[in-house]
C-alpha cells in the first residue's frame, strides 16, 4: 500500500517516543498507547480539502480549523492552537515543521510536480508563511512526488539539495547522538529526508526517525510520508494504523483513496 498512508504510520509509530526519546532502532512499532496526533488530523483535513475543492485557499482554512477544533488536544503547537480558535485567521510566520507533516496528500493529488509544488504552497501558506515553513513543505512534497513517479534516491537528494539548500550529506548514525526535540523545518526536514534516504524499506526509514530521540512522531509522518512513495507499506503496519483511525478520519483517508489513488 503507498500513499498518505505512510505519514499517518508513521506518526501513530513516533506517537509513543514523542517525550520519551530513544535512540536505538529496536522498539516495538505499536504499543498499546500507539494513536494518531496532530500531524495525522491535520494530514487528512489536507486531504478533505483536495477531495472537496483544492483551488480554494478559503476552505482550506476552514477544514483545517474544523478538524483541529474535532480534535483540540492532540499536540498542536500553541500558536497554531490559537490560531484555530480564530474568526479570521492569518498566517503567523511559522517555520515549524507542521507545514511539512501535513503536506503528503499534495504530491498524491497532483498530475505535475508543479502542481505539486503549487499544493503544497497553499497547504503551508495560511499558517506556515515564514520562508523556512514554506521550504520544508516545498522540500517534502517534491521528495513525494518524485518517488511516487519512479525516481531514485540519488535524484531526490540531489533535486532537494539542489533547490532546497539541505545537507543531505550526513548518515543517520552521525545525526543520531546529538540530536534533540527539534519542531523547526530547518532542524528536522533534512534529517527525516536522510532517514529515507538511508532506509531499505519504509518500516526501516520510520525507525531510523524515531531512534533520532527527536521530534518522534512528526519526523516519522516526515520520512514516512516519503517513504510510503518509494516502497509499499506493508499490510501489518497498514492494518494497525488504520485500525486507530477514528470513524470521521478513516472516512477521509477512504475518500482520499478512491478520489486520488
Amino acid at each position: 500500500m503507498k500513499g498518505i498512508i505512510g505519514a499517518i504510520g508513521g506518526d501513530i509509530v513516533g506517537s509513543t517516543r514523542e517525550f520519551n526519546p530513544i535512540k536505538t532502532k529496536d522498539f516495538k512499532l505499536f504499543k498499546h498507547n500507539s494513536t494518531f496526533t496532530d500531524d495525522t488530523v491535520m494530514t487528512l483535513a489536507v486531504a478533505n480539502w483536495l477531495i472537496k475543492d483544492m483551488n480554494s485557499q478559503e476552505l482550506l482554512v476552514r477544514q483545517l480549523q474544523y478538524w483541529g477544533n474535532i480534535y483540540p488536544d492532540i499536540g498542536y503547537g500553541r500558536s497554531f492552537k490559537n490560531w484555530l480558535g480564530e474568526s479570521n485567521p492569518k498566517p503567523y510566520g511559522s517555520w515549524a515543521n507542521g507545514s511539512a507533516m501535513r503536506v503528503s496528500p499534495c504530491s498524491w493529488a497532483a498530475d505535475s510536480l508543479v502542481e505539486s509544488q503549487k499544493l503544497a504552497k497553499i497547504s503551508a501558506v495560511v499558517t506556515h508563511n515564514h520562508p523556512e515553513g514554506l521550504k520544508g513543505a516545498l522540500a517534502t512534497s517534491d521528495a513525494i512526488y518524485l518517488a511516487r513517479n519512479g525516481a531514485g534516491k540519488d535524484k531526490i537528494k540531489n533535486h532537494v539539495e539542489a533547490n532546497y539548500s539541505y545537507d543531505l550529506s550526513r548518515s543517520v548514525d552521525e545525526i543520531r547522538p546529538d540530536y534533540s526535540f527539534d519542531v523547526s523545518c530547518a532542524g528536522s526536514v533534512p534529517e527525516a529526508i536522510i532517514c529515507f534516504l538511508e532506509g531499505d524499506s519504509f518500516e526501516d526509514t520510520i525507525r531510523n526517525a524515531v531512534s533520532l530521540g527527536g521530534d518522534a512522531d512528526t519526523q516519522a509522518a516526515i520520512a514516512g510520508s516519503i517513504a510510503s512513495a518509494y516502497w509499499d507499506v506493508s499490510k501489518e503496519i497498514a492494518y494497525n494504523s488504520i485500525n486507530r483511525l477514528n470513524f470521521d478520519l478513516l472516512n477521509v483517508f477512504i475518500d482520499f483513496e478512491e478520489k486520488f489513488m
